[in-house]
């Protein structure tokens, strides 16, 4: 069962698990590196205020062990996904589409936006199945990424 659960600040350790090992396992996937968030910048201020941030940090548990994360910002009445990860473990078991399901009922009919790396074949296909249409090169990142958005 995948359980979808709304964090806070106070969750900030659960949060930085799953963060440092999506760094870890999946690094081309991120604008930041696990670098730039281990040794001295490893600090609990940072992890709450990443927290405090967005206004939907999901942690999602599949048999009550935490697998995924997402989190948007809310900016001109559209929702950016700006983290989503799935442990290797989990992939491939629906994790990744009740992550999105998610972040489109926190949406409540705003558009969804997000980029993707276009080599990551896996998120392209979960974000086309979810309804997001391609947009053209991500502003980030215009060599790497595509810039993809679900219509509210």
């Amino acid at each position: 069962m995948i359980e979808v659960r709304r964090i806070g600040e106070d969750d900030w350790r659960d949060w930085r698990s799953l963060r440092l090992a999506a760094l870890a396992t999946d690094p081309a996937a991120f604008g930041s590196t696990l670098a730039d968030w281990t040794g001295p910048n490893d600090v609990e201020a940072r992890w709450r205020a990443r927290l405090a941030d967005s206004p939907f940090p999901v942690l999602l548990d599949l048999d009550g062990r935490p697998v995924g994360m997402i989190a948007a910002m809310l900016e001109d009445d559209v929702v950016e996904v700006v983290s989503l990860w799935v442990d290797p473990s989990a992939r491939g078991r629906g994790v990744g589409e009740v992550a999105i399901a998610a972040i489109v009922d926190f949406a409540a009919g705003r558009d969804v936006l997000l980029s993707v790396r276009t080599d990551n074949g896996p998120a392209v296909r979960l974000y086309r199945r979810s309804g997001f249409v391609d947009e053209g090169p991500s502003p980030e990142d215009p060599l790497l990424e595509r810039r993809m958005r679900r219509r509210g």
